[in-house]
């Protein structure tokens, strides 16, 4: 069994289902210590069930700061370090909105989780992570795309991807490495719930994808467990695309 992960301490926010349930299973299963937040309670219980090994589960919202030292205390109180962080909590809105459409409740709700709550994940973490740690931040082929009637969610992936830029500078004199994870369309909760909502939509999304499908949350978490792992000890600031061959070809 591979155990690139032995012992070390993993923090995973939005842990409870699609992406970040499949990534704290994969760490877990490697042998880390893993942490996972969510904001409803029965489906974190669940999702910790599923981790196993061990896994810790912490109610509540990446947007809010108390939420976050909240999990990082009780990390600090189990371990004293932190050696992965993975930013994965996210949202994106259910409706379509073209610009005149956008109001404040709709940017404070996007930029709220997917901006500040970024900021706030990696910030509450910066005294428990040290040299070798790694920041792995979720972003979206969006960020690079300007998908119609989506540009609230767009421009909260492009500030992800300038994020991992910024923040490699800043951290380099500390030995933190940060990096993004950009997927296209993912198989989760959230993307079938927005698909089976606008028939036709998914099989002409498929035919823009070279592989012809969408990505499975095992296949993102493969991607991010690599920018973790040692292997990509010499790899800081990149966006590492996970897309099918969407934004290339």
């Amino acid at each position: 069994m591979n155990t690139r992960f032995e012992n070390m301490v993993i923090a995973i926010t939005g842990g409870s289902e699609g992406i970040g349930l499949a990534t704290a299973k994969r760490f877990a299963a490697e042998g880390a210590h893993v942490y996972v937040t969510g904001r409803r309670a029965d489906r974190l219980e669940q999702a910790v069930q599923e981790i196993g090994h061990g896994a810790v589960g912490v109610q509540g919202d990446a947007s809010q700061a108390e939420d976050l030292e909240r999990l990082y205390a009780r990390i600090g109180q189990d371990h004293g370090r932190l050696d992965v962080v993975f930013a994965n909590a996210g949202v994106a809105e259910s409706v379509t909105r073209p610009l005149e459409a956008i109001d404040a409740a709709s940017y404070d709700h996007v930029f709220g989780i997917n901006v500040r709550g970024v900021i706030l994940t990696v910030q509450k973490a910066l005294p428990l992570l040290g040299p070798g740690s790694s920041v792995i931040l979720n972003g979206s082929v969006a960020g690079s795309k300007g998908f119609a009637g989506q540009s609230l969610y767009n421009a909260s992936k492009a500030v992800v991807r300038s994020f991992a830029r910024s923040w490699t500078a800043d951290l380099k004199d500390r030995g933190i490495r940060v990096n993004v994870v950009a997927p296209s369309g993912t198989e989760t909760r959230m993307m079938r719930s927005y698909l089976d909502d606008r028939p036709g939509v998914e099989s002409a999304f498929n035919q823009m994808i070279p592989l012809g499908r969408l990505a499975q949350p095992d296949e993102i978490a493969d991607a991010v467990l690599f920018l973790a792992s040692d292997q990509a000890r010499y790899i800081a600031g990149i966006e590492l695309v996970v897309d099918g061959g969407f934004t290339a070809i």
